[in-house]
């Protein structure tokens, strides 16, 4: 980014600096443990190092980068142990969501659901993980959206920041994503029958298998 298109305040600067570290993260771009070095992530991004050094103590607080004294910012380890921990949360979070979803979702909805849930089954049979791991981000992003829970949304942003690595390694594992599929292919089923509480339970049942890949 050339020098007359930085963000012209501190403000700015800081948002454009956070989104974009944010998305390097999360989409794996940036290592856990990786050294999170001021003067070149303001050169790499094209913004101040004031911006990045606000960015950093906001991607703190949000659990994606630690502090380590006399050494600096790097992207934070999340261990096996913490993301067992997380997913426990989840399951209350992610319940509560499927819950609602079943009272709340339209028609228009459920449909698109099930197209999740077959394209999900076509990228299992294709042999497609990183296709079939993209989906299912998807599948629970619109389960949550469609829940109009507005507050277990955001507290589930926070906490599946944190998770995206290991979720990712575990859609590699050979058998996981046949296995999940038939747990998705559950919560779908029934959020379409707008049963919740076999909602709430199909989406606990599923995540307790995550917690078990993630153990082993």
């Amino acid at each position: 980014m050339p020098k007359e298109a930085r963000p012209a305040t501190g403000e700015q600067a800081k948002q454009h600096a956070l989104a974009l570290l944010r998305q390097a993260i999360l989409h794996g771009e940036m290592a856990p443990a990786q050294r999170l070095v001021e003067n070149e992530l303001a050169e790499q991004f094209g913004v101040t190092r004031a911006g990045i050094r606000a960015a950093l103590i906001d991607l703190e607080a949000q659990g994606l980068v630690e502090r380590i004294r006399n050494r600096g910012s790097r992207v934070r380890v999340v261990t096996v142990e913490e993301a067992v921990a997380i997913t426990e949360c989840r399951m209350v979070l992610e319940g509560l969501c499927a819950a609602k979803a079943a009272v709340a979702a339209s028609d228009e909805q459920l449909t698109e659901l099930c197209d999740l849930g077959a394209a999900m089954s076509k990228a299992v049979a294709d042999g497609e993980p990183v296709t079939y791991s993209e989906l299912n981000h998807r599948l629970h992003d619109r389960i949550r959206e469609i829940s109009r829970q507005q507050t277990a949304v955001e507290l589930l942003e926070r906490l599946n920041a944190q998770l995206v690595r290991h979720c990712f390694q575990l859609a590699l594992r050979p058998g996981c994503p046949q296995q999940s599929l038939n747990e998705h292919l559950a919560m779908i089923e029934a959020i379409r029958a707008r049963d919740p509480q076999a909602a709430e339970a199909a989406v606990r049942a599923h995540l307790a298998g995550v917690i078990d890949a993630l153990s082993d």
